[in-house]
């Protein structure tokens, strides 16, 4: 079983957004799951990264418009 963890930087590569982009988001209630690790280490699992994508996932630009 692969237990990887990602880095804020590693995760924003992953999605191809910012690592700023990652801050906000735990910020403002976390749409994309997260760990914290100790007292401030925060990860990512890749499988809650692929679900996040799988969310976003669009099939006209109308339904873009309307995602949060």
């Amino acid at each position: 079983m692969d237990r990887k963890l990602l880095t804020t930087i590693e995760a924003a590569r992953y999605l191809g957004v910012s690592a700023a982009f990652l801050e906000r988001d735990r910020w403002a209630g976390a749409r994309i799951p997260f760990i914290k690790v100790g007292a401030k280490a925060v990860r990512y699992r890749p499988a809650d990264l692929e679900a996040y994508l799988e969310k976003q996932k669009c099939y006209s630009t109308t339904e873009a418009q309307s995602k949060p």
